[in-house]
């Protein structure tokens, strides 16, 4: 194996919908293998999740519809970061646009992927620390259930059926390590 990235020899966009487009690409390794892709070519920018803390034990979140599994999911907040937008600043935004706060303390903590293989969207999950309420309009079709769930039960929130998300679940366990450090 080498750390020799693929050569892009060719690429074009075979589909396109409002949201995404399907991006095929030739790759050329460093072996001389050609192979054809396909990947899911989102947003340049990507999106945020927002892990905010209502106190140093508690954490909230919203209960909103998803369509690609058709039933009301428990998540963090979050939403895509526009068009020269700072990463933290789309958290506050999604923050006050989801759940009626924005926050003082904003970190962001790491980016992750789906599933990278085919699918070039980031996810930038921030903390959100300091809270004060303060309420933005949203593009949200319905009000979003708030709710609050502590830290110390994450393991719990990981199993239930409503809580299917590998962001939610990943975000969690990364920020309830985090947490016990500063401890």
């Amino acid at each position: 194996m080498t750390d020799k990235l693929p050569r892009i020899t060719a690429s074009k966009i075979i589909a396109k919908s409002r949201l995404f487009q399907i991006e095929q690409m030739e790759i050329t390794f460093s072996n001389g293998n050609e192979v054809e892709y396909e990947r899911l070519k989102g947003s340049s920018r990507g999106g945020v999740l927002v892990v905010a803390l209502k106190d140093p034990h508690t954490v909230y979140m919203v209960r909103e519809y998803s369509a690609g599994v058709e039933r009301y999911e428990l998540m963090f907040p979050k939403g895509r970061i526009e068009t020269n937008e700072p990463v933290e600043e789309a958290a506050n935004r999604e923050l006050q646009e989801e759940i009626g706060f924005a926050a003082r303390k904003l970190t962001h903590i790491k980016s992750m992927t789906l599933a990278p293989g085919y699918m070039g969207h980031l996810t930038h999950v921030v903390l959100a620390e300091d809270l004060y309420p303060a309420q933005l309009d949203g593009d949200e079709p319905e009000p979003l259930q708030v709710t609050t769930w502590p830290i110390a039960e994450f393991e719990q929130l990981a199993m239930q059926n409503d809580v299917t998300e590998a962001r939610t679940i990943a975000a969690a366990f990364i920020i309830r390590s985090l947490l016990e450090q500063r401890d």
